[in-house]
């Protein structure tokens, strides 16, 4: 499951909604925020930039320094949130430890969390009314359903139950008819239960003490590697992607996979909140 490629059609998609957005005096636009100077954090959000100026998003990172009170977090998200040329707002996690990071994303306008992790947007998400969805199990979804991989009556196994995947995806799988299991670190025999998956989704992210290996997947399964961990200098995500590839229909690779895919939902959120913001209820991201 090629992620390049299939980001690469969703960027084209967004450009022209992007230019229609344009055209009736809408200017789609992002803020980020990083608070200190931690270089993965910057790498992302070099990557996020990058892809909002090929877009046609406008973009402004907002960097304060690693020992900021919250205080001084909350008060630049306030400033963000009244903005009205802001669409969407992105806190870059992780945080510095002293900072309540859950308080931090509360403090974010609902209607501009285009990462989608405030309550607000987590409860319809659970009700099957959320616009603003967290990306990479937004990414995950479009990669299904790109390669129309049947999701209604299969057995779908998630080893992760974060607020970031596990527990999104749970939702929207449920809501394609799913049967789904979450498993994590007290799960007793996992190699029982991935082996029954007809979608295994992994995000774990901590190889080598963690992988997916052949015999945990069950053969013709579509294998989803979330995680991003790096050994030795390499990049590698939870699935023995070489042991994995032989047996399963679809697998993702890392890099190259999921990870595409959350970059391009954070700008299709941003265009959602754009829209929705300024009504324009025509909008082509807002029928998906």
């Amino acid at each position: 499951m090629d992620g390049k490629a299939v980001a690469s059609e969703v960027k084209q998609t967004l450009k022209e909604e992007v230019e229609y957005m344009k055209k009736v005096g809408v200017e789609p636009k992002i803020a980020t925020i990083l608070v200190g100077d931690d270089p993965p954090s910057k790498v992302y959000l070099a990557s996020k930039h990058r892809a909002a100026e090929e877009i046609g998003i406008k973009s402004d990172n907002h960097t304060l320094p690693g020992f900021s009170t919250e205080d001084e977090v909350a008060e630049l998200i306030d400033t963000l949130n009244a903005d009205p040329l802001v669409n969407g707002i992105l806190l870059q996690l992780p945080l510095p430890q002293h900072l309540d990071s859950r308080m931090m994303i509360e403090r974010i306008s609902p209607h501009k969390d285009v990462d989608g992790l405030t309550s607000e947007n987590m409860g319809l998400l659970f009700y099957g009314q959320a616009s603003l969805i967290p990306c990479t199990p937004r990414g995950v979804m479009e990669l299904l359903h790109h390669y129309k991989i049947p999701i209604a009556g299969s057995r779908a196994v998630i080893i992760n139950r974060s607020t970031l995947v596990g527990k999104p995806l749970l939702h929207l799988l449920l809501a394609e008819d799913a049967t789904v299991t979450v498993c994590h670190s007290k799960s007793r025999d996992l190699l029982g239960i991935t082996r029954q998956a007809d979608i295994l989704i992994s995000a774990v992210g901590r190889r080598p003490q963690f992988s997916v290996t052949r015999e945990m997947v069950k053969e013709g399964a579509v294998v989803i590697d979330v995680a991003m961990n790096r050994v030795a200098g390499k990049l590698l995500g939870d699935v023995d992607f070489e042991g994995v590839s032989p047996k399963a229909s679809f697998i993702t690779p890392v890099p190259g996979g999921v990870g595409p895919m959350t970059v391009i939902m954070l700008m299709e959120n941003t265009l959602v909140a754009a829209a929705k913001q300024h009504k324009l209820s025509e909008a082509s991201v807002l029928q998906k």
